[in-house]
């Protein structure tokens, strides 16, 4: 297993379909993984820090781990089939949920737990870098930085 971070979620055009993107913390992979809008706006809040009115999703699952008197020990991402990608959630007490990725993702910042990917997924999913491509990471890091966690909303309430 490989420890990736959150590079941040964008929007790919023209499918308007969001992703989040990963990249080893020792290494020059990155991990693309298509996600839902609504997993896209939880990632991004996280990222940002930003504080919502009301608990979202993930947040009551952040709750109700503490609640329970648990801790999130790490986040796995574990396989890939077919491009759909398979996470699980690793307890304090040893207990495994099976889970989505981008929930994971979104859980995993809230609880600055670590992510981890398996050498597996990487090899069969993982994109290498370039000079050129870390030019483009940088300017998407400056896309981050200007993009709100409403961008990616549906018109649903949260």
């Amino acid at each position: 297993m490989r420890e990736v971070e959150v590079v941040g979620v964008r929007v790919e055009m023209p499918t308007n379909q969001p992703l989040v993107l990963l990249r080893e913390s020792e290494g020059s992979r990155y991990l693309p993984i298509w996600i839902g809008a609504v997993e896209a706006s939880a990632i991004a809040f996280a990222q940002q820090g930003a504080q919502t009115p009301r608990p979202l999703t993930h947040e009551l699952m952040q709750h109700i781990v503490q609640a329970l008197g648990e801790e999130l020990q790490e986040v796995r991402i574990t396989d890939v089939e077919d491009g759909v990608f398979f996470a699980s959630l690793l307890f304090s007490s040893g207990a495994s949920v099976d889970a989505r990725p981008s929930d994971s993702i979104a859980l995993a910042l809230r609880t600055a737990s670590p992510i981890l990917c398996s050498e597996d997924v990487l090899d069969a999913a993982g994109i290498q870098s370039s000079q050129d491509e870390d030019e483009q990471v940088a300017r998407f890091r400056e896309f981050l930085d200007a993009i709100d966690p409403e961008d990616f909303e549906t018109g649903q309430e949260p």
